[in-house]
């Protein structure tokens, strides 16, 4: 019986959890539970995850929700998955533990809020709220920050000093490609003094193509819909972040 996915490619953990899949070759069933609609609500999602929440997974009778637990279940449960993405070694491996601990408590907590109080909000029913907002924008501002500081260290390109991704990376950078949708001021007062993060969302990008850029294009898709721009081409054209590092080198 094949994997399935439950997940709302709007939805940032929903996003990691299909590329990671498609990277590594791991067959699976897309399951659409359009969070806009409420289908995160309905008795058949809840008896999946109980808490209303994307993503989650059913493989044969086994069913689980949290996508970093998620990440996690699907390096230990199917053969070929490369070891950077969850390494043997233990200490490497207690050190992403403490990057996805981070993420929930820190990172997530400013990026997701913000985004939704800036400019998210009435396409899910809900008022933007500009002292949320500003509550987020200092917490994001902060974990943008600790980011650079201490989890991009190191002569690797990507989190912990690494010279290929881990899970780590892909929940994370997920995290930040929702910033995409912001104003375009928000977005360069947010990520504008951040150079390193702009080139690590690249260099992850990169090592995920194609499917780091199939699975991130519903979120081009809203931001020509919520700003009234026209459909871009591909990535490189629709990315206010990869234009904003570019001209960081010129």
């Amino acid at each position: 019986m094949a994997l399935k996915l439950y997940v709302d490619r709007m939805s940032q953990p929903s996003r990691a959890v299909i590329i990671f899949c498609k990277a590594n070759r791991i067959e699976f069933e897309e399951i659409r539970i359009d969070l806009a609609k409420r289908d995160h609500l309905l008795p058949q999602f809840k008896a999946i995850n109980p808490f209303g929440k994307v993503p989650a997974i059913v493989d044969g009778r086994f069913k689980l929700f949290e996508s970093h637990a998620i990440l996690i279940y699907l390096v230990s449960a199917f053969p070929g998955v490369a070891d950077h993405w969850y390494p043997a070694d233990l200490h490497m491996r207690a050190k992403i533990h403490a990057v996805l601990d981070w993420h929930h408590s820190n990172l997530r907590l400013g990026a997701a809020p913000f985004a939704l109080n800036t400019v998210l909000g009435p396409a899910l029913g809900r008022p933007l709220n500009p002292e949320a907002a500003a509550e987020a924008e200092r917490i994001l501002a902060s974990s943008l920050s600790k980011i650079e500081k201490v989890w991009l260290q190191g002569n690797g390109k990507f989190l912990l000093g690494s010279g290929q991704p881990s899970i780590a990376d892909l929940s994370l950078v997920c995290e930040i490609m929702q910033l995409e949708m912001l104003h375009e001021e928000d977005r360069k007062r947010v990520l504008g003094p951040h150079k390193k993060i702009l080139q690590w969302i690249e260099d992850t990008r990169n090592a995920l193509s194609p499917h780091f850029e199939d699975a991130h294009a519903i979120v081009f898709k809203a931001k020509a819909r919520l700003h009234k721009l026209p459909t871009a081409a591909n990535y490189d054209t629709a990315s206010s972040m990869k234009s904003m590092l570019i001209s960081s080198k010129l």
